[in-house]
C-alpha cells in the first residue's frame, strides 16, 4: 500500500467547499482543515502510486478553489493501529 500525505493551499471562503470535493474522491482516507502554512491536509492510501497520482494529478487539480498542493509520499508508517487492516483495498 502507497500512503501519500497532500498539503494544499485553498481560497479562504472555499475552504470547506474544496474539503468537501476531497474527501469523496477515491483514495481520499481524511481531509483535515489545519492552522499554518497550509489550508488542508489530506491522507491518500492506494495500491499502487500509479494510483496517486492519478487522484492529485487528474482529479485535485481540477476542484475549483484549490489555489496550490505538495505531495509527500510515505515510506514507511508506523501507527498502533493496523492500517492495512483498516484501509483494506482489496
Amino acid at each position: 500500500m502507497v500512503n501519500a500525505i497532500v498539503l494544499m493551499k485553498a481560497e479562504p471562503r472555499k475552504i470547506t467547499a474544496v474539503m468537501d470535493k476531497i474527501v469523496v474522491l477515491k483514495h481520499v482516507s481524511e481531509v483535515y482543515s489545519v492552522s499554518g502554512r497550509y489550508d488542508l491536509v489530506a491522507v491518500l492510501r492506494a495500491p499502487t502510486n500509479d494510483a496517486i497520482a492519478e487522484v492529485v494529478t487528474d482529479h485535485l487539480v481540477s476542484i475549483d478553489g484549490l489555489l496550490s498542493s505538495e505531495t509527500l509520499l510515505a515510506f514507511r508508517a508506523s501507527s498502533k493501529y493496523d492500517l492495512e487492516q483498516m484501509f483494506d483495498l482489496d
